[in-house]
């Protein structure tokens, strides 16, 4: 699963860290994300899009098989 996290992050001039906080993780956790090594749960990925005042498909994109 793709994301925007960090263009998102970089819009609203913010570090991993200053995110991690607004949702309750830990940075790392962030970094994972935007690494695409690890998909959010629903209620982290609607958290995330809360903080910068967006959809949750504004951030997170679904790869199908044909792309």
């Amino acid at each position: 699963m793709k994301n925007t996290i960090k263009v998102q992050r970089a819009i609203h001039n913010m570090t991993q860290e200053d995110l991690a906080k607004k949702v309750g993780v830990s940075r790392q956790t962030i970094n994972t994300i935007e690494s695409g090594k690890y998909v959010p749960s629903t209620v982290l990925a609607l958290k995330i899009a809360r903080i910068f005042n967006v959809t949750v498909e504004a951030i997170f994109l679904l790869e199908t098989a044909d792309e």
